[in-house]
């Protein structure tokens, strides 16, 4: 470990670039759900459409504006604790928000029958099904942690403005698809029962705190950064990882419904899993 500061940090052109892309797209973002919202109201005045799933989507996009925009930013460029702070933002806090919205139920109340029908389909293709099994997502989410801090793939993000970006949308996409796997609301054709949910939870609550403390030991880790900083960011890995963890189960555990039983009072013929509120 080393002193280093982003390359790009001092790009005007670059950070400028950096800093209206999501100033233009968030705010496009929030519009678009809410005009799905407007239209499912139309569409099914007696369903509607909750508030809370409203005010979790917009949560999780200004919690995307702040880790995205001055000053917390700025201090990702600059110091391994920001990109930290950043990481957890977009990888686990902006994502459960995001994902509790139920974005593709309110889109299926929205389309016409036959794109719905099409979508509902893509969603239980097989790649679909693979993808948001709850292995996958936790490979592609905490398995990628390791990835990037024990080998050059960091040093190689902070030197190109590019590769950041994509660093940026991987923690978003990967981070809104584990918690989809452990929680979401959305349908999940794939999605196994809450007891082996909680285990990938547990999973990953163990993984992300073995690396946190492998960084804050300074083992294998290839971060160009001075100590303070890396075991600063180790920190925060640490507790903010806990506690967004945290969150997600509490997010399992009230969304969770027991499986229904028949008047005769024997058990469903329904396989085990949980029946999720959209």
């Amino acid at each position: 470990m080393g002193h280093h500061v982003h390359e790009y940090g001092h790009d005007a052109g670059s950070s400028l670039l950096e800093w209206l892309l999501p100033a233009l797209v968030l705010p496009a973002a929030a519009g678009a759900y809410l005009l799905l919202v407007r239209r499912a109201h139309r569409r099914h005045p007696v369903l509607g459409w909750s508030r809370w799933r409203t005010g979790w989507f917009l949560g999780g996009v200004f919690l995307l504006g702040v880790a995205l925009l001055p000053p917390v930013a700025s201090f990702a460029h600059e110091d391994f604790r920001g990109h930290m702070v950043q990481h957890m933002l977009i990888g686990m806090y902006a994502p459960l928000a995001l994902v509790l919205a139920a974005p593709v139920t309110l889109l299926l109340r929205t389309l016409p029958v036959a794109r719905g029908r099409q979508m509902t389909s893509l969603l239980h293709s097989p790649p679909a099904r693979l993808l948001a099994h709850p292995a996958v997502a936790l490979a592609l989410s905490t398995g990628s942690l390791a990835v990037l801090y024990f080998t050059p793939l960091y040093h190689t993000t902070t030197g190109d403005p590019a590769a950041h970006r994509l660093l940026h949308a991987h923690f978003l996409l990967s981070g809104c698809l584990f918690a989809h796997a452990i929680a979401g609301p959305d349908p999940a054709p794939a999605r196994p029962g809450v007891r082996a949910r909680l285990v990938y939870l547990g999973v990953a609550i163990a993984a992300h705190a073995v690396i946190a403390q492998m960084m804050y030991g300074g083992f294998w880790i290839d971060v160009h950064a001075p100590i303070s900083q890396v075991r600063g960011g180790a920190e925060i890995m640490y507790y903010g990882g806990d506690i967004a963890e945290l969150l997600l189960a509490a997010a399992l555990v009230a969304t969770w419904r027991p499986a229904p039983r028949r008047a005769s009072g024997r058990a469903s013929a329904a396989p085990r899993g949980t029946s999720l509120t959209a």
